[in-house]
């Protein structure tokens, strides 16, 4: 059965094609603005699968998301994909959300459960009225027969999860809910994101994966966010960028190379494409296009 309007990034695969897309968050004030069209601009020429738009913690991007959405969807030529979130909502007010998005052209979701306010490893409380779990808001989703529907993986341990194979059973519990197929959290072994594909398969889940890339330009930036994530930064990978340790450029160019390999050692693992993470910048998510050399087909 096909849920939702529009072509599925599972029929794109099962076509034998690779995926690539690219996330983008809504911006705080008019600069930040500016820099999202520019960089949506330059990465357009790639054409992507799709373009995702982050979703603010409580609702708080909820009204900039859906614009940048819309207008994504009526400017240019990109399939875009809103996310939602289960945070600080009700079920009536996610069902007001749903159907904005579809009276806005938007038919592609990232269905998430989302992080408390307070960050991925505070206590979850559920919203009086609200939902508690992904796969009830994937529901929620494939149910209006409106949506093709993705969400979130997580190679390493979610923050609040006792165990991978416990992860694993959450993403084909949201498989079976509705969903397509799923992105990842960022991370930096390719072995944890082929064991992670091993799990899911084993539970009878054939949901494409596809493993989202943060590229290192900042050592400190990324170490922190994978702190609260539960992403490790390995050793090798420090000492590789540490090594250029007041020299900026070369340190960024080091985490291009770095980024590249592993999307490159992905691939050959069968990954059916990369979702990078360009915190509303084109330049280094380009920089790894042109050392990967990679087309779709």
């Amino acid at each position: 059965m096909t849920i939702g309007r529009g072509r599925s990034l599972t029929d794109l695969v099962r076509e034998g094609r690779r995926s690539f897309s690219f996330e983008f968050f809504p911006p705080k004030d008019e600069a930040g603005e500016a820099q999202l069209w520019e960089t949506v601009r330059e990465l357009e020429a790639y054409e992507p699968s799709f373009v995702s738009v982050t979703y603010g913690a409580g609702g708080s991007s909820r009204d900039r998301t859906l614009r940048i959405t819309r207008r994504i969807a009526e400017e240019t030529s990109l399939l875009p994909m809103a996310h939602l979130t289960c945070v600080g909502h009700t079920r009536e007010e996610l069902g007001q959300i749903l159907d904005d998005y579809a009276a806005a052209g938007v038919h592609h979701l990232m269905a998430l459960r989302g992080d408390p306010e307070d960050g991925p490893r505070a206590e979850w409380t559920p919203t009086p009225g609200g939902l508690t779990h992904a796969h009830e808001l994937v529901e929620m989703a494939a149910a209006t027969g409106q949506f093709r529907i993705g969400v979130a993986a997580f190679p390493e341990t979610h923050p609040s999860s006792p165990s991978l194979d416990h992860d694993a059973d959450v993403l084909a519990l949201k498989a079976r809910a509705g969903a397509e197929f799923a992105v990842t959290q960022m991370f930096f072994r390719a072995a944890d994101y082929v064991d992670l594909v091993e799990r899911v398969r084993e539970r009878g889940v054939e949901l494409p994966v596809l493993p989202g890339i943060m590229p290192i330009l900042n050592l400190a930036a990324i170490r922190r966010q994978g702190e609260l994530i539960g992403t490790e930064v390995p050793a090798d990978v420090v000492a590789r960028i540490a090594a250029h340790e007041g020299d900026p450029v070369s340190m960024r160019a080091e985490g291009i190379a770095l980024a590249a390999e592993l999307c490159a050692e992905l691939l050959d693992a069968g990954a059916p494409g990369l979702h990078f993470y360009t915190l509303n910048r084109s330049r280094a998510t380009r920089e790894i296009f042109e050392k990967l050399d990679v087309a779709r087909g």
